[in-house]
């Protein structure tokens, strides 16, 4: 895949609008009942980087990251500032904050995730761009040392233990991470007399699946 392990400028993603987006299949039938189904089995986030520039100098920062990643052709990591870690907004991240597998003795590599939950139900979503250095793993309530008993792919977000978990044990871990994405258009248009004004440009960028 086209894609720099690179990280848009945060302060700029700061002030973006966006989120998470679901496709849902509709059809009504004769009776006025609903069959609902979705092809996706993962969301996907869209976000405006237009909203965060505040100076003239945050446009120039944009023109040369969009002329660095060829404009749509290379993605790039995206801090998501409503939602980047495993804790709670509030919280530090610790190893035990996800649950991300249990151990049946014989697996070493498993994939990070964070568990969305309401109410009875929940949704667990890979996480693939770890932030380097944030990432903390445990098997149930024991900590792990990265280098040791595990080495991290920051790129994919894969774990792999130096030995697999006993059966029925928990592997556990805690981390910041960043939201693989591209800009999806493919120009930037952007007036100095607007700007000034108050007016942003808009500069759509679009989850990746990776």
């Amino acid at each position: 895949m086209n894609f720099h392990e690179v990280r848009f400028p945060a302060s700029l993603s700061f002030g973006s609008v966006g989120g998470p987006e679901r496709r849902t299949d509709v059809v009504t039938l004769a009776n006025g009942f609903e069959e609902r189904n979705t092809p996706w089995a993962h969301s996907r986030r869209r976000y405006d980087a237009g909203l965060g520039l505040r100076a003239l100098e945050d446009i120039e920062t944009l023109i040369a990251f969009f002329e660095a990643r060829q404009g749509q052709l290379y993605g790039f990591r995206w801090k998501d500032w409503s939602d980047y870690k495993s804790a709670r907004p509030s919280a530090e991240v610790r190893f035990d904050d996800q649950d991300i597998a249990t151990g049946d003795g014989s697996t070493v590599t498993f994939q990070l995730a964070k568990t969305y939950r309401s109410g009875g139900h929940s949704y667990q979503r890979p996480i693939t761009k770890p932030v380097a250095g944030t990432v903390q793993v445990g098997i149930d309530q024991d900590a792990l040392q990265e280098g040791v008993d595990y080495m991290l792919d920051t790129a994919t977000g894969l774990i792999t233990l130096s030995h697999p978990p006993e059966k029925g044990l928990v592997l556990r871990a805690g981390f910041e991470f960043d939201v693989p994405v591209r800009f999806d258009t493919a120009s930037i248009q952007t007036s100095v007399a607007s700007f000034q004004a108050g007016e942003a440009p808009a500069v759509p960028v679009v989850e990746l699946r990776v």
